[in-house]
């Protein structure tokens, strides 16, 4: 270890971080994280010591493997390094950290490229559920250079759009795990729900807030982060996720009507940090939650339940697009478009030796 571990640093969607083969790094969970830990160089606050930059959305890790599951390409593991705690969980799925790992596949020889565009199924580990991502691969090798923009990136690249297929319950065991779309918890009506990531949705109004706040005034309001977190620990024990006061999950959603031409407009607590934008498979279960009668989006969401719905889902540095296939009322499936770029390929080094 003390020689450096292959690995290659990518931007995926609106995510950053360190991806890996399985094979290069320890197999037993606690030597791995401790490693990973020094790598990112937390715990802290700046992770000066390591490549993490002092924030969730640049200190994640993918562990990719080739698969032996039928259908399916590879393996994906997410794994959320904290910024300023000595902590690793694998809680969550990530779907930014996710549009890298087709490229990623495919530049380590794991996935055999096509001329134009290569289709890779993951095996999602953390949810036990599969994405196909579609990678553009012109003359048979991977490209990163495009037309292709997403909020909250600047500059345009290479399009991979995935497919999102079977991802109802996949962390508490059903779409709305406490069984109905809505439900009260401290005087608030909540919509509890897991469509690939597990999300409480409350209006902003009845938070007493407009929904348009920035990121950084909503973290500077302690008595509304007292009162979410709060909400927080209770929605999930009624999610099955247990005693959540470690977790990074449930995502916490306060939802108002859209402010620029979309179908509903966010603010994510992720979950005590405030979101620059909105992770992908949170807005997934966003969509979903615009897209079924009964929930807290339901009267505030501006959209149309039809066969294949284009839903915009605002949020502090634009908007993302969920495009959800809905089947009897049920949402069965949902496409997003994502973008990604390879940054650093080489050897990144720990602090220690492990």
């Amino acid at each position: 270890m003390s020689d450096g571990i292959p690995c290659m640093w990518m931007r995926g969607g609106t995510s950053k971080g360190g991806y890996f083969l399985a094979s290069n790094l320890p197999t037993d969970p606690a030597a791995r994280d401790a490693v990973l830990l020094s790598i990112m160089g937390s715990p802290d606050p700046r992770q000066i010591d390591g490549m993490g930059g002092g924030d969730p959305l640049s200190s994640k890790v993918a562990i990719v493997t080739p698969s032996s599951k039928a259908d399916v390409d590879v393996d994906y593991l997410f794994l959320q390094v904290f910024v300023d705690e000595a902590r690793v969980s694998d809680a969550q799925n990530c779907g930014n950290i996710l549009a890298g790992v087709g490229p990623f596949a495919i530049e380590r020889g794991l996935v055999a490229a096509r001329l134009g565009e290569t289709p890779v199924r993951i095996f999602m580990q953390n949810t036990g559920k599969i994405a196909i991502a579609r990678v553009s691969t012109p003359n048979g090798h991977v490209t990163y250079a495009g037309e292709a923009h997403i909020d909250g990136v600047p500059g345009t690249s290479s399009a991979i759009a995935i497919t999102f297929e079977d991802t109802a319950g996949s962390s508490c065991g059903a779409l709305f795990p406490s069984g109905q779309p809505t439900d009260t918890i401290d005087g608030i009506d909540v919509t509890m729900i897991d469509n690939g990531m597990p999300c409480v949705l409350m209006r902003a109004i009845d938070l007493g807030l407009l929904g348009t706040e920035t990121p950084s005034d909503l973290e500077g309001n302690e008595t509304l982060r007292a009162r979410i977190e709060t909400i927080r620990l209770s929605a999930g024990a009624r999610m099955n996720l247990g005693d959540v006061a470690g977790k990074t999950v449930p995502k916490m959603t306060i939802i108002s009507p859209p402010v620029n031409g979309g179908a509903i407009n966010t603010r994510t607590f992720i979950p005590h940090s405030c979101h620059k934008a909105i992770g992908v498979l949170g807005a997934v279960s966003v969509a979903t939650a615009c897209l079924t009668r009964g929930t807290v989006a339901d009267g505030i969401a501006v959209c149309e339940t039809a066969e294949t719905s284009h839903l915009s889902i605002e949020h502090p540095s634009g908007e993302m697009t969920i495009i959800g296939h809905v089947k009897d009322g049920q949402v069965v499936g949902a496409d997003v478009l994502r973008t990604a770029r390879k940054l650093m390929d080489g050897l990144v080094f720990p602090s220690t030796a492990t």
